[in-house]
This record gives C-alpha cells, structure tokens and sequence, in this order.
C-alpha cells in the first residue's frame, strides 16, 4: 500500500503490494481509494490519468450526495468513465421528517445486525440491502481497462468495505486488509478539515468528535469474519447475488500479480 499526495485529497493511496496467503502480491496502479474527488487540482488530474493510468471512477456516494456536490475535476476528463455505484439506501426526496425515521430505524437494523459493533452491522448492511450496488461496484474494478479509484466522502466505511471485498477476491491477507482499512486513521484530522469546508458533509462531521471517525480494527476483522458466519464465505455471497464465477476470476486476474 502506497500513499498517493494529492494537493487536492488527502486519503488516497494505490492498494498494490499488499500479500496475498500464496505469496503473491496486489499489482500496483490497479487499484486505489480516495475520499471526495471534488477539489483534485489539475496537477492531481495530470498525476492520476497522466502518470498512474486512471480510467475508472467507482462512486460510491448517494445519488444525493453526487447531486449536491456537483460535477468534480474528474468528469471531464475524456477517456475517465464514471460509475455510480450508491451503497447505502437512497433516501432521494423525502421530507426531513420521514428521511430522518428511516435513519433510526436503519441504525436500529444494523445494531441488531451485529450488537457487538454497530458499525461491524452498517457495513454487513450494505450486503444486504445494497447487492446489485456491491456486485455491480467490483464488476467495475474488474472491468476498468487501467486503474479503477474506489471512493466515498471520507474513504473510510464505504470505500474500506468495497476495497476489502475485492482484495478478498484476489486473496489477500487478512490482516493486510485490516492494515489498509486502518490506515485512513493516520490522517483523519484532515480529511475531517476537507469535509467540513463541503456543505454537504459539514454538519454530520461536526456532530462527532473527530475521535468517533476513526476506523476500528474489531470493526473490520468482525466484519471480514461474518462473510464467513453468516454467508459461508465471500464466494457463496457473491454467487448467490449474480456475480458469476468468470467475473471473480476476472477480478483475481486485475489484480494479482501474475
């Protein structure tokens, strides 16, 4: 795993290197993860296309966020697909008041989900309540013809759950999985600073202290061992939610070093 500096971003990194339990190792300039693209400069634009190879975007926020938030650098650029691919439930345009009962009542889903760690059940939820969005993400990992960049609004849930899937698919070791989803700790402060400057994100972040919006390791080791307790292993879920056995290999293939 290697850190990417952005002047614009300040959590993205390339996954390659990270050991697989064969030996192996992920392919750099494969995959990456970021939190908001939105104020990449053009000299990030000139380092992501121009030097890394970019050509996949894996958008992982609401439709309302992506609305909000407008077009980013990225979306002009020829030749950069973009694919929306939201994870949580779209609350679209509610009143306040319903979106705000759906939002207890997820939390309330989740918790009993997973009582150990509420978070450990968010994340089981985007499996279950957001398959075709989770398939449909790592299908355009699998497909990007140069490097695919998976993110969110921090980098951290979303973007960590999807990232751990695939690197999962191609057999990488646990414990670097969880390293890798640790890593956003490293600089929460500033991606905590860079959201609060987005109307879209301000008053969440400023709801919590910056301590709450660190990542957890029990969260995402509980997590990567319920694929297991509760579906039999990542491959049983994903054959049972249309991702087929040519696709998984596929993804192995993107990215593992031959």
């Amino acid at each position: 795993m290697v850190w990417i500096d952005l002047e614009g971003a300040v959590n993205v990194r390339d996954l390659g290197g990270l050991p697989t339990t064969d030996g192996g190792s992920i392919v750099p300039g494969r995959l990456l993860r970021s939190e908001n693209l939105q104020e990449l400069t053009a000299a990030d634009v000139a380092t992501l296309v121009g030097e890394i190879g970019l050509t996949t975007i894996v958008d992982l926020r609401t439709t309302a966020e992506a609305e909000m938030e407008g077009p980013g650098p990225l979306d002009a650029v020829p030749g950069v697909r973009h694919a929306h691919h939201p994870v949580l439930p779209e609350l679209g345009a509610r009143t306040d008041a319903v979106a705000e009962a759906l939002l207890v009542k997820k939390a309330a889903l989740d918790q009993s989900r997973f009582p150990d760690d509420i978070m450990c059940g968010h994340y089981l939820g985007y499996l279950e309540e957001r398959p075709r969005e989770v398939t449909g993400a790592l299908r355009t990992i699998a497909t990007a013809p140069g490097a695919a960049i998976v993110h969110c609004a921090a980098g951290k849930d979303r973007t960590g759950v999807i990232v751990a899937l695939a690197l999962t698919v191609a057999g990488t070791e646990p414990d670097a999985i969880v390293a890798d989803y640790m890593a956003t700790g490293d600089r929460i402060d500033a991606i905590i600073e860079r959201l609060r400057r987005s109307p879209t994100y301000v008053n969440d972040v400023n709801g919590k202290p910056i301590k709450a919006h660190l990542p957890r390791e029990g969260t995402m080791k509980s997590f990567l061992e319920q694929l297991h307790v509760r579906y039999g292993g990542l491959g049983r879920w994903l054959a049972g939610n249309g991702f087929a056995a040519d696709e998984v290999a596929a993804l192995r293939a993107k990215l593992r070093q031959p």
